[in-house]
């Protein structure tokens, strides 16, 4: 017996940590590990005891004998992995580098922690630093509702990605933990009056800006960033009030990252599909009205250099009533570059999808070689044109649509208390370790982990190892006294809070809003995982037991 790995891995590394045979790459102290689609198991090596599967937060492992037809071809990805890079048995190679390393010996320490945050990154943290005895730790986040990207940032038709929040639900249980949500870190309160009740602070925010293309008519109504609109659709309370031009024949998602591919996704998704799904109330409703029948996802380079990942683009494959089309010269574009197995697996990708007969209502059609100029209309987008990449010269293209939405990727935004590094758009910081960025100098007690670390890359698993990293650094200075005792309690915080608005919102609080979101999914036709409160008032009073009327 086999196992693989499929789609939906979070790549958090679980499973390696439990493989008795250390037979899946790569593992977070490879080089690859950081930019990997997914993680691999090697069938040569395998034996199939079941360990990974087990210990998957995701349910993305499966015995290859009962591997589901719709993933058939991940069984082919997982060998073919390890024909381009052959297992390595961990005796022969170099030690991993002591950054990487976990830290393994940390015995007991009497340390109070807080981490700001609640999404990946943070969670991650959280069950770093409270698996050590000894350790206490505040959580802060400006949601009522935890979890981050997980909850407001994943395509609500990748529920089993999702499933990773029951392990981070328990982390956040744990009874050395106290969840104070609904605190905005900046507004409610200062880094420096948190760090006051606590020995370190771990900044974990995330990404919660975004690039920009810089061009004429980016900021005419009908130009969104896609992340405005995956809030949009997940229920983000920011931005459940926000309106997008469903009306035209034609959107366009310029970019071809995962982000990218789960908006062109959403648009084209029939609105019995998304029914089932826990998208937003007030998203469903307008994607039933939605005229959109072509999907245009726009990228710089050629479909072997697409951002997206081989499972995401797969995926595409699978919709119900949609087809996938890329023009016959498009898909030529940057073939004779083509080195790798990834890259080449993306393009032949493409190429079936783009031959498959076409069945569908819907359709997505890719546009390699490409960028956007200008996008003009009088008071709202109306057309775009682009240029090509590779012909400067040649006559601009032009699309009519009235929905331009950027993929072109987060960015992490300057923190309120917290020195910035504008070359890496990061919080300044050296592994971890928050610094001031003119200097260099590191701050007694300041951490960051997550995007707000490294910026916006990887996928929800990479930030397991990210925590691991920053978390060795706080040991480490705690260990030599770097670290200043804290000056006041956590108590002492939450009376600062009470006295400057209401009282924040704890576990159970959540556990409240959680329960009815549930119960009023269960009670729709069809059924659906959830039904998401998306209006803050009305959180707050479902967190306080008053029902949300």
């Amino acid at each position: 017996m086999v196992f693989v790995i499929a789609d939906g891995c979070c790549n958090d590394a679980s499973c390696v940590e439990v493989c008795p045979v250390d037979c899946i790459r790569p593992r977070p102290e490879d080089p690859q590990f950081r930019t990997t689609d997914q993680l691999y198991i090697d069938p040569a090596s395998c034996i199939g005891c079941a360990a990974c599967a087990y210990a998957c937060p995701v349910s993305a492992i499966h015995d290859e004998t009962d591997l589901p037809a719709h993933l058939s071809d991940f069984a082919a990805r997982n060998r073919d992995h390890f024909v381009e890079e052959p297992l390595t048995p961990r005796f022969l190679e170099a030690p991993a580098s002591p950054t990487a390393s976990r830290a393994t010996d940390r015995g007991t320490t009497a340390l109070r922690i807080a981490v700001i945050g609640s999404g990946p990154a943070g969670c991650y943290t959280v069950a770093e630093l409270t698996d050590i005895p000894g350790i206490e730790v505040t959580v802060l986040d400006r949601l009522i509702t935890p979890f981050g990207l997980l909850r407001a940032g994943v395509a609500p038709d990748h529920p089993r990605t999702k499933l990773v929040s029951d392990f981070f639900d328990t982390v956040l249980s744990r009874p050395q933990v106290t969840c104070l949500f609904d605190v905005e870190v900046g507004v409610d309160v200062a880094i420096d009056e948190v760090l006051a009740s606590h020995h370190a602070v771990v900044y974990a925010g995330g990404a919660t800006d975004d690039r920009r293309l810089g061009i004429d008519g980016e900021s005419l109504s009908g130009s969104h960033p896609a992340r405005e609109f995956v809030a949009w659709y997940n229920g983000h309370p920011d931005f459940a009030h926000h309106t997008f031009d469903l009306n035209g024949h034609t959107a366009v998602v310029l970019g071809n990252g995962n982000v990218a591919l789960d908006v062109a996704r959403i648009l084209s998704s029939t609105p019995d599909t998304l029914a089932r799904t826990d998208i937003a109330d007030h998203a469903l409703h307008a994607l039933r009205r939605s005229q959109v029948r072509e999907v245009v996802v726009v990228g710089r380079r050629g479909p072997g250099d697409a951002a997206c990942t081989w499972p995401e683009l797969s995926e595409l494959g699978r919709l119900e009533k949609v087809d996938v089309r890329v023009p016959p010269t498009d898909l030529e574009i940057g073939l004779d570059a083509v080195q790798t197995g990834t890259q080449l697996r993306k393009a032949e990708l493409l190429r079936h999808l783009a031959t498959t007969e076409a069945t569908g209502e819907r359709q997505i059609t890719f546009r390699f070689g490409l960028q956007a100029v200008e996008m003009t209309g009088e008071n709202a987008v109306e057309q775009l044109r682009l240029r090509s990449t590779r012909e400067p010269d040649r006559e601009l293209e032009t699309i009519d649509t009235s929905l331009v939405l950027r993929a072109v990727g987060y960015a992490v935004a300057p923190v309120p208390g917290l020195p910035f590094d504008p070359v890496r758009h990061t919080i300044a910081n050296l592994g971890g370790r928050v610094q001031v960025h003119e200097t260099g100098d590191t701050i007694a007690g300041l951490y960051c982990a997550g995007w707000a670390k490294r910026g916006p890359s990887g996928v929800i698993g990479t930030n397991k190892v990210c925590a691991q990293e920053t978390v060795a650094a706080l040991l480490e200075d705690a260990a030599a006294g770097r670290l200043n005792p804290p000056t006041a309690s956590v108590e002492t915080l939450l009376d600062v809070l009470r006295q400057r608005r209401t009282e924040p919102v704890g576990m159970v609080g959540w556990r409240s809003v959680d329960r009815h979101e549930r119960e009023a999914g269960g009670r729709g036709v069809p059924p659906r995982p959830r039904r998401k409160l998306v209006d803050r008032d009305v959180m707050r009073r479902t967190a306080a037991g008053q029902g949300p009327s």
